[in-house]
């Protein structure tokens, strides 16, 4: 009869992991009390996971353990954005011991119905919500509940629990690089109304085309889909009294550039010889369209763990703040944006501060 392996004990965890048989219970049990550095707590994870250990289930059940695990809830699983925001946080909850679970929070579904099966009956410990809107039905449901909770890639004003990134940093990336280029009339596809981060972008947009002295930045609406890029590029590229042609145009999303793009080649355009696209968030996919697609990358990943770094504190009692990820956006370069027809080289700020000539891979 083959001998039976020899199950890891609680002191064999804490000898590799170099901390006390407490420190370890502590950590594996989800005890609140409990202050370590996140270091500390990963070293005990991977030290349990190494050696295979499990805890007694009726010790966990002694020690009032939690779930240990948190829900991700994004407004859509079609957004390829939240695709990056979601690996980010699994990695960083599975570094704190929890498990980082996923789902979609899309207009017409019950929130509140959503809020009980996630939280009321105890299948989570918190919440990522990167769904918030105007009206949401869900903030009054985390109004009336004391769950931990944080807002990530959206801000709630006055909730003090917000992890957001700089958003008007990428407005003045992708301006900077378009002005440079020679372009004048420049185009912003916007997200739906309302939507915090599309909002900053918009008026980040806005500022900085009056300090550079374009000569018309007219902005659209539109979801953050390819229809809703394809109408509202439609929109900018009309003849309009007032102004000259657009000749570039930068999106909200990812997914609005594609969009985008697909409206300038129905019209009878080329990319980049007649119009230049930029589009915000940056993906593999972004670096195979036709032609590759310029973006502004945000860190997304970052946002991710910041979200979970922040929602983990407010579980185990420290006090939990608004949050800005202080990675900058970076310029991508590809061959999506180039001179409009006419203009001059080494006219505008890129030229001369060497902006958007870097990028983030």
């Amino acid at each position: 009869m083959p001998e039976q392996p020899v199950r890891a004990k609680l002191v064999d965890v804490a000898h590799a992991a170099g901390v006390s048989k407490a420190t370890v219970s502590k950590v594996l049990n989800g005890r609140q009390d409990l202050s370590v550095r996140p270091e500390t707590r990963r070293r005990v994870h991977e030290a349990a996971e190494a050696l295979g250990y499990r805890p007694h289930s009726g010790a966990r059940a002694l020690a009032g353990a939690s779930t240990h695990a948190l829900a991700l809830l994004v407004p859509a699983l079609a957004n390829p954005t939240y695709v990056t925001i979601a690996r980010g946080a699994y990695q960083r909850a599975r570094e704190l011991g929890y498990l980082s679970l996923l789902a979609e929070d899309f207009d017409g579904q019950e929130a509140d119905e959503s809020f009980h099966d996630l939280v009321q009956e105890g299948r989570v410990d918190g919440l990522l919500i990167a769904s918030a809107r105007p009206g949401h039905p869900l903030l009054d449901a985390l109004s009336r509940s004391a769950v931990p909770h944080v807002f990530l890639n959206r801000s709630v004003e006055g909730s003090g629990r917000n992890v957001t990134m700089d958003v008007a940093r990428s407005s003045v990336m992708a301006l900077d690089h378009l002005y440079g280029l020679g372009h004048r009339v420049v185009g912003h596809i916007a997200g739906p109304h309302g939507i915090t981060p599309s909002e900053v972008r918009k008026e980040a947009f806005l500022r900085h085309a009056d300090v550079l002295g374009l000569e018309a930045a007219p902005v659209a609406s539109g979801d953050f889909t390819e229809d809703g890029g394809g109408s509202a590029a439609r929109e900018l590229l009309r003849p309009a009294d007032g102004r000259g042609p657009v000749t570039a145009l930068y999106t909200s999303s990812l997914a609005q550039a594609i969009g985008a793009m697909a409206a300038i080649r129905e019209l009878g355009l080329r990319i980049p010889q007649d119009i230049s696209v930029v589009g915000n968030d940056d993906l593999p996919v972004a670096g195979h369209l036709h032609p590759p697609l310029t973006t502004v990358a945000m860190p997304l990943y970052e946002l991710g763990t910041a979200a979970v770094d922040a929602l983990v504190g407010g579980i185990e009692g420290r006090a939990v703040g608004d949050v800005v990820v202080p990675t900058e956006p970076g310029l991508v370069l590809r061959a999506s944006t180039a001179r409009p027809a006419g203009a001059e080289a080494g006219t505008g700020p890129e030229s001369r501060t060497g902006a958007g000539t870097g990028g983030t891979p």
